[in-house]
C-alpha cells in the first residue's frame, strides 16, 4: 500500500466483491479464514487473488466469504472449497499463486489440488 486512497480503494473493492454468507447450494463457496492469524500469515493477499481471478474469468456462480479462526493457525493462511453435492476440502498454507491454480484447478476444472490440502500436511 502506497497511501491511504489506494487502502480505500481496496477495501471498496473488497466490500463490494464479498458476498453475504448465504446458503446457496447451487453455488460454489469459497470461505477464506481471516481472523488476526490468517491475516498474519497472508491471508489478504490470497482473498484478493481468488476475488481477482474468479473476476477476470467471468466465473458469477462462485461466492468468496470470509470466517473466523478456523482452528489450525500453524495451517494459515486456511481456504475451505464447497462445490455443490461434494465434501468440503481444506487447502493450507496458501499463496496467491496457489490460490490461481484452485481456481483454475479445482473451482473450474473440478481437480482438487490435493498437494495443498489439509490431508498433505498429515
Amino acid at each position: 500500500m502506497k497511501s491511504l486512497e489506494e487502502l480505500r480503494a481496496i477495501k471498496e473493492k473488497m466490500k463490494a466483491s464479498v458476498n453475504d454468507r448465504n446458503d446457496n447450494t447451487d453455488k460454489i463457496r469459497v470461505v477464506i479464514g481471516m481472523a488476526t492469524c490468517g491475516i498474519a500469515a497472508g491471508a489478504r493477499p490470497v482473498m484478493t487473488a481468488f476475488l481477482d481471478e474468479i473476476a477476470k474469468r467471468g466465473l458469477e456462480n462462485v461466492t468468496v466469504t470470509q470466517t473466523g479462526c478456523i482452528g489450525m493457525c500453524k495451517l494459515e493462511p486456511l481456504v475451505d472449497v464447497f462445490l455443490p453435492g461434494e465434501e468440503k476440502v481444506t487447502y493450507i498454507k496458501m499463496t496467491p499463486e496457489k490460490a490461481v491454480r484452485v481456481v483454475n484447478d479445482h473451482i473450474v476444472n473440478k481437480n482438487i489440488v490435493s498437494e495443498y490440502t489439509i490431508g498433505s500436511a498429515e
